[in-house]
């Protein structure tokens, strides 16, 4: 098998770049492309001398339909508003993607689905091993739980972050409704202010801090009478996300066309 060629759409990002050195490093991978955007101080630059690196002769483009021409899959890291135009050349191209964008819309996530039909792709809120294995224990507590622990999370990002709550605070609390077998939409509470009143039964709390530089960290609290469980996952650097999505990469490259999440990659799923 010969190297993996991968694309990286917002490639001058934090995660962008960090995906580029991890791709640098594998044997068994190279780079396509890279997409910035046309205003970006980047474009036209050597994508290895962006991460620091010496050069490989792939200037950072905004020519979104060069980058999948040359890309056997493509790893997005960009943002919302950047989103349909990309899945959409995904579909075009029959390009496999992981995609590692937060912030998307409901509308978003359905045309997830759709393209899911006629291309391989992983959606992923966070790519860590981690917290993909904290998912599958938070299903597992509140499906073990009795019904009157209360389940509230908290998610504390850096003050650049412009989601919230975060992408992965929302598969948590995902995966506690999914244990307790209710519909997550309807049990809900995004944010709390003023006089709400007594906590309804069932619902699933969020409160999000935004501060400093803080990577990523997330907390389940099931709280009942009497005592009180609280699971965490801390993230220290942001390198496991982008060898996260590079194995996520390597994998979907093989398979058929659907919809999976890094539980699947990571051979999670019962």
């Amino acid at each position: 098998m010969g190297e993996l060629s991968v694309g990286i759409i917002g490639a001058s990002g934090r995660m962008g770049m960090m995906t580029i050195e991890a791709v640098i490093d594998d044997p068994m991978a190279s780079i396509g492309g890279g997409l910035v955007r046309q205003n970006s101080s980047m474009l036209g630059r050597d994508i290895g001398s962006i991460v620091g690196r010496d050069a490989i002769a792939i200037a950072a483009t905004h020519d979104i339909a060069k980058v999948f021409s040359d890309s056997d899959v493509i790893i997005d890291f960009s943002l919302p508003d950047a989103f349909t135009e990309i899945l959409s050349m995904a579909v075009k191209t029959s390009t496999p993607i992981v995609i590692g964008t937060t912030g998307l819309t409901k509308i978003q996530e359905d045309t997830i689905n759709d393209a899911a039909r006629t291309i391989a792709l992983v959606y992923a809120s966070n790519t860590s091993l981690g917290i993909n294995l904290l998912f599958a224990i938070i299903e597992q507590i509140s499906k073990a739980l009795p019904a009157d622990f209360d389940i509230d999370i908290l998610d504390f990002h850096h003050n650049k972050k412009i989601d919230a709550p975060s992408g992965t605070a929302l598969s948590l609390g995902k995966a506690a409704a999914k244990g307790r077998e209710m519909n997550f939409d309807e049990v809900a509470k995004l944010s709390r202010e003023g006089e709400v009143g007594r906590r309804p039964s069932g619902e699933i709390g969020f409160a999000a801090l935004r501060g400093g530089n803080v990577i990523g960290e997330h907390s389940v609290i099931f709280a009942g009478a009497g005592e009180r469980l609280e699971v965490s996952h801390k993230t220290s650097g942001r390198e496991i996300y982008a060898a996260g999505a590079l194995r996520a990469a390597h994998w979907v490259s093989n398979q058929s066309n659907g919809l999976y999440s890094m539980r699947d990659v990571l051979g999670l799923k019962a």
